[in-house]
């Protein structure tokens, strides 16, 4: 009689994986930052005083003008457009625009901690831990015969 841990082996060396693309995972890897990112910033409102601070037209130090606004919405487009760039730029621009972009979100978002509470430390280690996925598999981009 085979050990059950045998059967187990065998039925997982039937299941099929495939390879996936370094722009796939890359692509992935950015939309996975970006929930985190959103959430992250939705649960802050459940903080006292912050609905308030916003009614009254301040977020932490930063008065609410358009110009806040404009710069916040330009931090936030460039990692929604990394979604789509990941799976259509050319590999070696695609590489440095992942490796580039990557860094200076982590720095960005490490920058931001100072002063902060657990729970958004804690989305703050997840986004860069993401964010140094990203770096990771763009410095790791595989050679053409890596494919075939």
């Amino acid at each position: 009689m085979e050990p059950k841990l045998n059967t187990i082996n065998k039925r997982s060396a039937e299941m099929e994986d495939i390879k996936i693309n370094v722009k796939f995972k890359i692509s992935a890897l950015w939309i996975a930052m970006l929930f985190v990112f959103a959430y992250v910033d939705i649960f802050a409102f459940y903080r006292p005083g912050i609905i308030e601070g916003i009614m009254a037209g301040k977020v932490a130090a930063f008065q609410i003008d358009q110009v806040f606004l404009f710069l916040t919405t330009l931090y936030i487009t460039i990692p929604s457009i990394m979604v789509f760039l990941s799976l259509v730029l050319k590999p070696v621009i695609n590489r440095w625009a992942n490796i580039i972009v990557g860094i200076l979100y982590i720095v960005s978002i490490l920058l931001s901690l100072i002063g902060e509470v657990w729970f958004f430390i804690f989305g703050s280690i997840v986004e860069s831990l993401l964010l140094s996925l990203i770096v990771w598999y763009a410095w790791k981009w595989p050679k053409r015969e890596d494919y075939l």
